[in-house]
């Protein structure tokens, strides 16, 4: 195996290298560390780098800089992911992937007081509070909030009373009173300890708890606590009964899925304990070189243990990571509750996915045409730019009223003072290539007579004879090496190239996939309209047409006037006699009042 690098300190370290678990680091000139990677094997991980030329522009540029090279040795892959994680937020480099949030998510915080608060707060603060969350929806932390505060007498205010004196909390009920002494300090943190349980999803526990106190009081005739206790029963298992999505024999589980695009990925987890969602988190992920989905989601899982500790045992995934760990078991579900669990946390993703295009087409929708352009451009390997963009459509009706139909598209968006309608002038009969190849011609000639400006890229929708038809239209006018020809196939979207027989491969949620069935579906509705439009016309101007002493042009002239036969059907003798005289003004009453 040959090592390929400009410095040989380089590649005398690579030679060196340990073939444990482990994590690398690689270092420019000016000492900055440029990436940090983890290995299963660290010398064949680092070889790699060096030993093969890269299809990516960027990984080719890092490994030229390399200048040095640094790895720490662990005991396994778990903690070879651990270590990288950390040491990428350490030192941000330039070509890893990096964790991406645009959204302050609510968190649930238990002060560190003698009688503590539990508050929502947008702002975590470790050291003085116990955290809890964060959740992706503020309605369902004042769902659980309003549960607590119900069940639980647990004070709210910011301050309490110096002279203990109650407020109107108390009054209310909604208060224990601890500023007055009216409940002791044990019995307080009792109701904040069982809160607590809630807030973890283990209500099954705690309302285990509260029947067994019931029952005790009961036996003691103390009939006013065990009713009371009974009524916080009531509050919390309706509160679980809201919140459980799956079979509460679930006991705690985590989801993870994730959805990966050209420049950023997203990721979804979710936490189920007791059959219910108690945290889902959505975020994003910056990629900067080709990394794979597989370490996307390592990262990612990762980053949660990070803000919500250690992972649970089993760990739903849409496939195995390549890892091996001791405390997970990975599981890709089939069928059941399982599989269930897995398709709504792949639902967050797209969800939040599609919300943040949206934003962002709101805020810069110039912007968004503009990237969706450029990914039509490198998927189609276009050397111009496609701001111009045209397609077209035959419509025919068993050979009946062939007609075609351009539409334009300028930067993305419909241009409908530029869409045309064609009547089939040369074609006789049911022959769409002909068709097709007339009115490419036709358009594409008159553009040239009038010194217009030309699109870059025309779709054609249909299979490989009509792409073929086209093609012979454009190569008679000499644009073969001006305009890019696509053929979109009906039934399967398959996008064909001239000369190429087998279809181009796009990602069928990709915004370039997407565009390009925009535009043919507009085609589609333009040419349709029109096709309508000309059948109806017909058939209305024939049922005239055979009525004898009126011909194409008097008939015409009534449907001009009249706009439809039923209001000619419906108007008086005099009226019509005043478009086409008295005589056949009588004749078009008999007949029309015959077919009645």
């Amino acid at each position: 195996m040959e090592l390929l690098h400009k410095d040989e300190s380089v590649l005398l370290k690579i030679k060196t290298l340990s073939e444990k678990p482990g994590v690398y680091r690689f270092f420019d000139e000016a000492g900055k560390i440029l990436y940090v990677g983890k290995a299963k094997n660290l010398k064949r991980r680092v070889s790699s780098y060096f030993t093969k030329n890269h299809d990516s522009g960027k990984l080719r540029v890092m490994v030229s800089k390399i200048c040095d090279l640094q790895t720490t040795v662990v005991d396994s892959e778990w903690e070879a992911l651990l270590l990288e994680n950390s040491m990428i937020k350490e030192f941000k480099p330039r070509f890893n992937a990096m964790m991406k949030d645009d959204k302050t998510y609510p968190w649930l915080a238990v002060t560190k007081e003698d009688f503590p608060r539990i508050i929502l707060t947008r702002k975590p603060d470790r050291k003085n509070q116990e955290l809890f969350g964060p959740y992706a929806s503020v309605h369902a932390v004042h769902l659980l909030l309003e549960t607590i505060f119900e069940a639980f007498k647990i004070r709210t205010c910011k301050v309490m009373d110096s002279q203990g004196r109650p407020c109107l909390q108390y009054q209310i009920k909604r208060c224990p009173g601890s500023c007055g002494g009216y409940i002791s300090k044990e019995e307080y943190q009792e109701n904040i300890r069982q809160a607590v349980e809630i807030i973890k999803g283990k209500g099954g526990a705690v309302v285990k708890q509260m029947k067994e106190e019931m029952m005790r009081f009961a036996d003691l005739w103390e009939f006013e606590k065990a009713q009371e206790i009974k009524e916080k029963i009531e509050v919390v298992e309706k509160f679980r009964m809201k919140s459980t999505v799956v079979n509460p024999e679930i006991e705690r589980l985590d989801i993870f899925s994730i959805t990966m695009e050209e420049e950023e990925s997203y990721l979804n987890f979710m936490r189920i304990v007791e059959g219910a969602v108690i945290q889902s988190y959505t975020f994003e992920i910056a990629n900067k070189m080709d990394t794979v989905v597989d370490d996307l989601l390592l990262l990612g899982m990762v980053e949660i243990e990070e803000k919500f500790g250690a992972l649970s045992k089993e760990v739903i995934v849409p496939f195995i990571p390549d890892i091996q760990s001791e405390n997970i078991h990975f599981i890709v579900p089939q069928r059941g509750d399982k599989k269930k669990l897995l398709e709504l946390s792949q639902k967050n993703v797209q969800t939040y996915m599609m919300e943040k295009k949206k934003r962002q087409e709101l805020v810069n929708p110039e912007r968004h045409s503009e990237r969706t352009l450029q990914a039509l451009q490198k998927a189609l390997n276009m050397e111009q730019y496609p701001n111009h963009i045209e397609c077209f459509d035959n419509s025919n009706t068993q050979g009946s009223e062939p007609v075609a139909a351009m539409v334009c598209f300028l930067n993305g968006k419909p241009a409908k003072q530029e869409y045309r309608h064609f009547n089939i002038k040369t074609v006789e009969g049911p022959d769409d290539f002909a068709s097709m190849e007339e009115v490419v011609y036709r358009r594409y000639k008159r553009l040239l007579d009038e010194q217009k400006p030309l699109p870059q890229l025309v779709l054609i929708d249909g299979g490989k004879g009509q792409l073929g038809a086209a093609c012979k239209a454009i190569s008679e006018l000499g644009l073969s090496k001006v305009i890019m020809l696509i053929g979109i196939a009906k039934r399967l979207e398959d996008i064909y190239k001239v000369g190429d027989p087998v279809p181009l491969y796009l990602d069928k949620k990709s915004e370039a996939q997407k565009l390009l069935q925009r535009i043919r579906d507009e085609v589609h509705r333009f040419g349709i309209t029109h096709h309508r439009k000309r059948r109806s016309k017909k058939s209305l101007s024939s049922e005239l047409d055979t009525i004898p002493g009126i011909g194409k042009r008097l008939s015409e002239k009534l449907l001009s006037h009249f706009k439809s036969v039923k209001r000619i059907k419906e108007a008086k003798e005099e009226e019509i006699a005043e478009i086409i005289g008295q005589v056949k003004a009588k004749a078009v009453k008999k007949a029309l009042g015959n077919r009645q």
